[in-house]
């Protein structure tokens, strides 16, 4: 049961954000002290051309040379300061949200099928990527802008309407284009991660495409959504471009508009010479983080999409919670109610699923295709969860477990046989932390062991480097056949007290199922509970008894010769034959 539940996931995104508190408040800080110094050009040309060029003063000039020397330097450095200081809450971020964005992924709960958890990561990295940007750095700037105006303002006032007003065009645009962009774009959001999820599918069956002929045709496919995509983007990209366009002109003019006003002003003795090019500078530095605003919109629109999205999925995440250690169980199996929907929720996998087995038990599980076999097995083996019912193991429900701890007693083969980059050695023992030398030793024991109970230690032996051979993604460098008997010795690690083999002898040879079943009835013997998924009939008859599943739902269950008999086909019987007819003579 739950001892005590961590921080809520709802609260995630914003524990993290004020983890970051510190950093964020670090760059207003030198950002304060980098948009001060920003004056001193400004500063430094007034001196020059009011005081400077007045008296002649060569000693003036040397002084505030250096002094704009030192400001600029200090300006730099502040700069890259906060820039930095983004990458470290970047990264801060990153370790305190991705934990919980890959444990989503893994968890095996339904919401974690859909291409949209999938991709978490990748709208978190686009998170990111806005927090350490320059558009990052022009937001904070922004508010800045009246404190130029308002010195535009002290030069005289008309200069100061024309940065006031440059500012409020400049912002009406960016309104414009957040709008405009927004609907051009919201079509191809939706369309991308379920584009990037098909995409990767494809690319995965690469293979097959190739020997069958189809590899044309999914290129084609994967290029017709991508141009769906690109069409839809290019919509935002013409109207991003359209805006930036405009705010540069409008910028532009406005910085020479200050220009040819403070020459004007001059002219009537209203303002001095240095200001004349001071008040250009201003107007300049007034709106320019706005114009950078325009012309990052894209980057902003896609970093607060992917922010709101990642929210949503954080919020939509079950608290995690501190569970109780229960003690090692002995294998009593029990399945009550259970049933589990489709990715899309459309219709059931499998329901009403209840059936209890015992330790020492072998049970077979057939069935048609599509009868849901997989989906029992996934579940049993706690790869995916029910959203229905509950699986107990020793009376104690799977969701009362921490799922690495329940994962030690069980040991699962699935179809597709899933072996992950690593060596050999590495996926038997399923990579099993190494804390000292005394932990390699033993390890490295129950890896040999478990892979002798396969039948795999003599095939392991003859690869390139034996147990330490480096495998690829999805158990590269293996044939199908090696590759599920390494699998199953990956399932026999450590003597689990819960067996679920699906398919184990699809690929296979006479030797490897002879292995297969001597596994099985070791297994027996030490007292585990196996259930075995296959469609090979006389595989079955090492199973004490049979589960026969149908449209999701259990047909039959029981001992395998009075389960077998009742789905024996019934002979047809021949009709009796005709009496024969004796003539009386």
């Amino acid at each position: 049961m739950a001892r005590a539940a961590k921080a809520s996931s709802s609260s995630l995104i914003r524990d993290a954000l004020k983890a970051c508190r510190a950093h964020v408040w670090a760059v207003v800080i030198f950002s304060a002290a980098v948009n001060i110094l920003y004056l001193a050009p400004t500063l430094y040309m007034l001196q020059v051309y009011d005081r400077v060029m007045q008296t002649s003063g060569v000693a003036t000039l040397l002084f505030v040379t250096l002094a704009l020397v030192v400001a600029l330097i200090v300006l730099a450095a502040l700069d890259g300061l906060r820039g930095r200081i983004l990458v470290h809450a970047s990264n801060r971020m990153n370790r305190l949200v991705s934990p919980a964005i890959l444990e989503m992924a893994f968890s095996g709960r339904p919401d974690s099928r859909g291409a949209k958890v999938q991709h978490a990561m990748r709208e978190f990295d686009i998170f990111r990527s806005g927090l350490t940007g320059p558009i990052a750095l022009s937001v904070i700037d922004a508010p800045w802008a009246p404190i130029y105006i308002l010195c535009c303002f002290l030069i005289h006032p008309v200069i100061g309407c024309i940065a006031l007003f440059g500012a409020i065009l400049l912002f009406c645009i960016a309104l414009m284009s957040e709008r405009a962009f927004r609907a051009a774009t919201k079509e191809a959001s939706a369309r991308i991660p379920n584009a990037y999820a098909a995409q990767e599918a494809d690319t995965a069956a690469a293979e097959a495409a190739r020997a069958l002929g189809m590899r044309k045709v999914l290129i084609a496919r994967n290029l017709q959504e991508r141009t769906n995509i690109a069409a839809a983007q290019t919509d935002g990209a013409f109207s991003q471009t359209r805006y930036t366009a405009v705010a540069r002109f409008f910028r532009l003019f406005l910085q020479s508009a200050g220009l040819g006003m403070g020459a004007y002003l001059a002219i009537h003795g209203d303002v001095s010479a240095g200001a004349v090019f001071a008040s250009s500078i201003l107007v300049a530095r007034g709106i320019a983080p706005i114009e950078q605003i325009v012309g990052s919109w894209r980057t902003i629109a896609q970093s607060l999409t992917a922010f709101t999205n990642l929210k949503g999925m954080l919020e939509a995440r079950p608290a995690e919670e501190v569970r109780t250690p229960l003690p090692a169980p002995r294998g009593v199996m029990a399945m009550e109610r259970v049933g589990v929907k489709s990715p899309e929720g459309d219709r059931a996998l499998i329901q009403e699923i209840t059936l209890n087995a015992q330790p020492g038990d072998i049970i077979g599980v057939v069935g048609p295709s599509g009868a849901g076999k997989t989906t029992f097995a996934r579940v049993l083996a706690g790869a995916t969860a029910a959203d229905f019912g509950a699986v107990r193991i020793d009376g104690a429900k799977y969701d009362d477990w921490d799922a690495d701890a329940l994962g030690r007693y069980i040991g699962y083969l699935p179809q597709d046989v899933s072996l992950l980059s690593g060596t050999v050695a590495e996926n038997i023992a399923r990579f099993t932390n190494k804390a000292s030398d005394a932990d390699h030793e033993k390890i490295s024991a129950d890896v040999v062991t478990a892979a002798k109970l396969a039948g795999a230690h003599e095939l392991i032996l003859r690869l390139p480097k034996g147990f330490d051979t480096q495998l690829g993604p999805m158990g590269r460098g293996l044939s199908t056949g090696q590759a599920q008997r390494i699998a199953l010795a990956r399932a026999l690690f450590r003597d689990p007290v819960l067996l679920v083999l699906d398919e184990p002898n699809a690929h296979v040879d006479a030797e490897g199922e002879a292995a297969l079943v001597n596994a099985l009835k070791a297994a027996k013997a030490r007292g585990a509970v196996c259930f075995v998924v296959a469609h090979r009939a006389g595989f079955m008859t090492i199973a004490d008894k049979l589960l026969v599943l149908s449209d999701g739902r259990i047909q039959a269950f029981g001992p395998r010769e009075e389960v077998a008999a009742k789905l024996a086909p019934v002979p047809p019987q021949r009709p009796a034959p005709a009496p024969r007819i004796v003539s009386e003579t």
